[in-house]
């Protein structure tokens, strides 16, 4: 089969937000890696479409509506007879990898992990206790069977970070052949586009971005509000704290106080206006997993960040850092003043973000492997299959569980709409 012959289908639990979410972004990253290289592109979701749902119709792939469930997506599947089909998140697998497995057997299934929710919620929980995280606490969380599952009924698993394919091999015996390292992936930042940047002088105060649905950053707005910006504010008595997010909730609103420089200021609407006019970017994230897109948009935008080892995690090394790390209230407090005031200090942070997005990120370096992996697959499903038996075992029996609690709910739902 030619490439230009094949088609990918890319099942998301929620359409697209480029504008909201890391996630988002990373989408599109994927379905314009897929177009470029001859894919005949489809999206598919059972999710609604809202106001801030990105518009794939001028991003050359046909979108679809399925539904949650349901048989129709088997006809719709079969008749697709898609090459690849992409899950966005290992729930998503679950509820339509075996209808895949089950109509298109040959096509390659490739679960995009975005971030090792396992990871960030295994982290999340040991935090809450108050107990420090260590990975083989994972072992106990039921999200954890089910995530790595899902991983190896894939063909193959997308994995944005250093730190998470590190974890994989070394906690849970994964192996090359069944990864992809694919991180955030941009063009070179050229000097002219640097140089064009507003500089030191130019800009005041500082920003925060996150998406308040996801709740690392909740955490880390209230964090900054209570522990970190007094800190900062004693010291820089006249700066501003403006923090950007979707779907900030009246309690996150309620967090923003003019009189004591903390604006809570909603959806972003220009990224690069709101990140280049800031001096610094703030990012006391203390528990999360995956790449922080928040920190990439920083180094773009030429904006030195201070953050946490999490906030760096998979990124870079502490000591080449864009601006400061510190998982210290007070600590960050005063290496975020520090960076704000010394001008010398603050443009070799922003040499530093470039030069980690030149080395590490560029889209040159990560597609072609990645493509070439996936040409790989496709002309080699059955050999690869063979080698991954823990997979097919675990595919035969998601099967024979997951199809029968779906067929009972599907049958439950067509009663309910019945009375």
């Amino acid at each position: 089969m030619s490439e230009s012959a094949r088609t990918v289908l890319i099942i998301g639990k929620v359409w697209p937000e480029s504008k909201s979410s890391a996630a988002g972004s990373r989408m599109l990253q994927l379905i314009n890696i897929f177009t470029a290289h001859g894919y005949e592109t489809h999206f598919a979701s059972a999710a609604m479409k809202n106001e801030n749902s990105d518009d794939l119709k001028g991003k050359i792939v046909e979108a679809h509506e399925i539904r949650l469930n349901d048989s129709s997506f088997d006809l719709f599947v079969k008749k697709l007879n898609p090459s690849v089909v992409m899950f966005d998140r290992f729930m998503t697998e679950e509820q339509y990898g075996w209808r895949v497995a089950e109509q298109c057997p040959d096509a390659i299934r490739v679960l995009d992990s975005e971030d090792l929710h396992s990871l960030r919620y295994t982290r999340q929980k040991m935090f809450k206790e108050g107990v420090p995280f260590q990975p083989d606490s994972m072992y106990r969380e039921e999200i954890t069977k089910r995530e790595l599952a899902s991983i190896f009924r894939s063909d193959l698993t997308l994995i944005i970070s250093t730190f998470e394919m590190d974890l994989l091999k070394e906690y849970f015996h994964l192996t090359d052949d069944s990864l992809q390292y694919l991180p955030f992936l941009y063009d070179p930042i050229r000097d002219q586009f640097s140089a064009a940047l507003p500089d030191f002088e130019d800009r005041e105060g500082f920003v925060m971005i996150g998406n308040y649905l996801h709740e690392p950053n909740r955490d880390a707005i209230e964090w900054l509000k209570k522990s970190i910006w007094p800190i900062i504010r004693a010291k820089l008595p006249e700066s501003e704290l403006k923090v950007y997010g979707s779907y900030v909730s009246q309690r996150g609103f309620e967090l923003g106080s003019r009189e004591e420089g903390f604006l809570v200021c909603g959806r972003a609407e220009d990224l690069e206006r709101v990140i280049s006019q800031a001096r610094i970017m703030l990012a006391p994230l203390r528990f999360g997993a995956g790449l922080k897109g928040k920190l990439f948009d920083a180094m773009v935008y030429g904006t030195p960040s201070v953050t946490t080892t999490i906030g760096a995690e998979g990124i870079s090394e502490v000591s080449n850092w864009c601006g400061e790390i510190s998982d210290n209230a007070e600590l960050f407090a005063d290496a975020a003043v520090d960076l704000y005031l010394n001008k010398t200090a603050w443009k070799d942070a922003q040499k530093r973000g470039i030069n980690i997005i030149n080395s590490g990120f560029l889209k040159i370096n990560h597609v072609p492997p990645f493509i070439e992996k996936m040409n790989f697959l496709i002309e080699n499903t059955e050999a690869h299959r063979n080698k991954r038996f823990i997979g097919s075992m675990l595919m035969h029996h998601s099967m024979a569980g997951s199809k029968f609690m779906s067929k009972w709910i599907e049958e439950k739902n067509k009663k309910g709409s019945n009375q």
